[in-house]
This record gives structure tokens, C-alpha cells and sequence, in this order.
């Protein structure tokens, strides 16, 4: 069985419980984590620790959080007051699970779905955004892993050009796969709001709803939204539905034209004082 899973962020004792709830068997089963699996929430060790542990029997993506975390570890970042993930920072095992974390991909396609953590680029077709995300992954894996995370920051380009060429390239395509919310319609992508559907900037609209998208007709699924909450349209899943902030977190096999939605509630799990 497949099942996919929303936004972690360190929230290791519901991932326990989902995982028990779902009946996860990793002889068995296969679970695709969509990205953010540590900061904000207490336990970003454990969960990294798990993770890793399932072997082929998981598969990662990476978010923006995750991202973050590989910046920091490698100097290309200075930690933030509120990140919560210097366990693993400090950890006996700390160089086995970055380079863990930085094989995980940005963008996958299986059984039917396009994986992502936030979202795709209108302009983009379900093989753009996989080719994409590959040319990332190779910086993330490559010598020049530490100038590429000190580059990556930035919201600009904001809008998708093919001819796009060096980090300009590279910071569009990790800024619309990892921190995407909202487009214009023509795509260009706005980073300031983070609030639900119901209060977008205006000129702008969720990323999924710009007409013309060329992953139109491809089932995604994505995490990062926290506001959004679950959304379960036949060819879109929202999976993000805030465990760390005292909501839920979510799994849904997608195997066999299966869509059963299974859920845990959560405490709120974030350390005192942090924010998204």
C-alpha cells in the first residue's frame, strides 16, 4: 500500500501514531513524507531518525524548512531564533542524516501522482517539473552544495522564462516547488501571504486554480499550506493540515484508485514561541 503524508516539521509522536493508525508495515507498505519533516516541532531528530530508518520503504521529499536546515548545517545560513532542529545539528549521527536528506528529491511522479512540497509553476507540465527538480537535486548532491544553498535565497525571478539560465534558474524552480502559494495569471509567483484561500492578495490566486495550468489533467498532491487545510479534489490533495499549530496530521493511500483519508489529532507540538 502507498500512502502519502502531510508536513511533519518535527512532530515526531504523531507520526508515531498515524503510522500506527495506518498500520504501516515497512515489509509491506511505502510512505511518501511531502516535505518539511523537521523544524518548528520538538522531535526533528526523531523523525529524521525514522524516516531514514524505512529505508526504501519511505521516500522524502524536500521543503523549504528542510532546505533550511541543509543551509545551516553547511554555513551557507546563520540558524534562526526560531528554528528547533539543532538536535540534529548536534546529534552523533549528524553527517549520516544530512547527506540522507540531501539525496531526497524535490518533485516525484508515482502511482499516478506528481509529488510535490508546495506546488508547480503554471507554465510548467508534469516533465518540466520533474526535469527541474532534477537540476536542483544535482547542486544539492554536488562540491558546489554549499555556494548553491548560500544563492538559493531570494524572490526573485518571480516569473517562469525558459531561457532562464544559472541561479536564477535554480532559486525559481526550488522557490515554486517548495514555497509556492499564490500566482498571478500569468504565473508570477507572490511570497508574502500565508493566510487561507479566502484572503488573497489581490491580483492573485492559488497556484492550482490558475486557469490554463499546464499540470492540469495530472493528479498533484502537496504539502506546506497549513491554512488551506485538507483539500480532496479527485485530481488535488492539500495534505498540509497543521499538526505542529494543534491541528492534524494526515495520510491518504493512493494505491489502486484507493483515496482513504486517515488522520490523527495533534497537541499543538511547536516549541513556546516559534511561528511558521
Amino acid at each position: 500500500m502507498h500512502y502519502l503524508i502531510g508536513d511533519l516539521q518535527g512532530c515526531f509522536d504523531a507520526l508515531d501514531r498515524l503510522l500506527a493508525r495506518i498500520g504501516f508495515s515497512a515489509s509491506r507498505d511505502h510512505l511518501w513524507a511531502l516535505g518539511d519533516m523537521v523544524n518548528r516541532g520538538p522531535q526533528s531528530l526523531a523523525t529524521l531518525r525514522r524516516l531514514r530508518a524505512f529505508d526504501s520503504s519511505a521516500s522524502c521529499l524536500l521543503g523549504n524548512h528542510d532546505l533550511h536546515l541543509l543551509a545551516v548545517a553547511h554555513r551557507a545560513r546563520r540558524l534562526h531564533r526560531l528554528d528547533t532542529f539543532g538536535d540534529i545539528l548536534a546529534a552523533t549521527d549528524r553527517d549520516a542524516l544530512l547527506d540522507w536528506l540531501s539525496q531526497q528529491r524535490l518533485a516525484a511522479f508515482d502511482q499516478g501522482w506528481l509529488l510535490v512540497h508546495a506546488g508547480v509553476a503554471p507554465q510548467w507540465d508534469l516533465a518540466t517539473t520533474l526535469s527541474l527538480a532534477r537540476e536542483v537535486e544535482a547542486h544539492l548532491r554536488g562540491s558546489d552544495r554549499r555556494e548553491f544553498l548560500r544563492a538559493m535565497y531570494g524572490n526573485e525571478p518571480s516569473l517562469w522564462q525558459p531561457e532562464l539560465r544559472g541561479m536564477d534558474r535554480l532559486r525559481f524552480t526550488v522557490n515554486a516547488l517548495t514555497r509556492i502559494r499564490y500566482c498571478d495569471a500569468q504565473g508570477r509567483l507572490e511570497f508574502e501571504s500565508k493566510e487561507s484561500v479566502g484572503s488573497a492578495p489581490s491580483g492573485f490566486i492559488p497556484w492550482f486554480d490558475v486557469p490554463g495550468r499546464l499540470t492540469l489533467g495530472t493528479p498533484v498532491a502537496f504539502g506546506h499550506w497549513s491554512t488551506l487545510g485538507l483539500i480532496n479534489r479527485p485530481e488535488l490533495l492539500s495534505l498540509d493540515t497543521g499538526c505542529v499549530w494543534g491541528g492534524a496530521l494526515t495520510a491518504v493511500r493512493v494505491d489502486s484508485g484507493s483515496r482513504e483519508v486517515m488522520q490523527v489529532p495533534c497537541a499543538q507540538e511547536q516549541v513556546p514561541g516559534s511561528a511558521n
